[in-house]
């Protein structure tokens, strides 16, 4: 059998160890034959392909974003895109097609097994926000250069008596920052599930003072105020998926701190950071167990499913349960934060 393979969306730490696992064990088990497709949805659409055997996955494992490349492309957004993606699916003799992305790929992938199309997806994205899985590989790594950077801001604003507000990932679901702000000690975390009331975070901003610390304030870039304004916009422009590009909360949040406050805030934005670079060794354990089970179900011919951590097993489900939802933070979960809020 002949497979292939894409990465689609944003780049994250442990696709390529995803990548490696599929060859390594469809070659050696089951002989089978991949083909790549680079840069997302956007290989099969316009007939992009690399090869992607043993020797090409050599030495990957450890390195961040995907050799296969990525982007946002939206065959559905295309005139005639799925005929396209049939038509070149065929023509490189393709019998079945290892989708590894987040809700928008797979949503894709989604929409194309329905079609008729043989495939298995991956879960992927750092903001664990997919349902039907306990964790996404690439969330691991996120969380700990977070953290780490948290760790170090501590210390910059213990010396300069300030404000610091570090702003994460995060567009609808707050994981990374509930995580990381937990793990770094921040004062305060604010995610986009809980919106915030701007008076009561500089009411905590001042209580820290008092302790004669300086507070570290963590926020996800989709945190929105109680008083119903929007998400922090970078810009109009969408991608092809209907996107925002967000940005700008953390700068906002340090504004109205020191002007409600009279203290000096100051905003730092871990951006693109967060995903780039080595994944962790979590994040290579996760992915390559992905791997490995994405395409024995090839070989099992069970189409139109998605791999996903369970406990400690790697299980799988019908790719409209990974993709029907977001996986967002609990009112409870998020009450585990609060006790150290101040």
């Amino acid at each position: 059998m002949r497979v292939g393979v894409l990465t689609g969306g944003g780049d994250c730490p442990g696709l390529n160890a995803v990548i490696r696992a599929v060859v390594r064990k469809g070659v050696g088990e089951y002989g089978f034959d991949f083909v790549g497709f680079l840069d997302g949805w956007r290989g099969p659409l316009e007939n992009v392909t690399t090869p992607l055997g043993i020797d090409e996955v050599r030495g990957i494992l450890p390195r961040g974003g995907t050799v296969l490349k990525s982007s946002r492309t939206n065959p559905f957004k295309i005139e005639g895109g799925v005929e396209k993606i049939k038509e070149n699916l065929a023509a490189n003799a393709v019998e079945a097609l290892i989708a590894i992305g987040g809700e928008d790929t797979l949503g894709v992938a989604t929409r194309l097994a329905d079609l008729g199309v043989n495939v298995v997806g991956v879960p992927k994205t750092i903001d664990n926000d997919l349902s039907g899985t306990d964790f996404t590989f690439g969330f691991d790594t996120a969380v700990n250069i977070a953290m780490e950077a948290i760790d170090r801001l501590h210390t910059t604003a213990e010396s300069h008596h300030r404000v610091l507000v570090v702003e994460v990932m995060g567009r609808h679901a707050g994981w990374i920052a509930l995580h990381s702000g937990i793990a770094g000690g921040a004062n305060v975390v604010l995610i986009p599930e809980q919106p915030f009331d701007i008076e009561k975070v500089c009411a905590y901003v001042e209580t820290r003072f008092k302790s004669h610390y300086s507070p570290i304030i963590v926020v996800a870039e989709g945190a929105t105020p109680v008083d119903g304004g929007d998400m922090t916009l970078v810009s109009g422009e969408t991608d092809a998926f209907g996107h925002v590009r967000l940005g700008g909360i953390g700068d906002r949040l340090a504004r109205e701190i020191e002007n409600r406050t009279g203290k000096e805030a100051r905003a730092v934005v871990l951006g693109h950071v967060q995903r780039g670079g080595t994944p962790t060794a979590f994040d290579r354990w996760l992915a390559t167990r992905f791997g490995l089970h994405a395409v024995t179900a090839v070989a099992d011919r069970d189409f139109g499913k998605m791999v996903a951590l369970r406990g400690a097993d790697i299980v799988r489900i019908p790719l409209t349960e990974g993709t029907g939802e977001l996986k967002l933070v609990k009112p409870e979960q998020y009450a585990e934060a609060e006790v150290f809020f101040g």
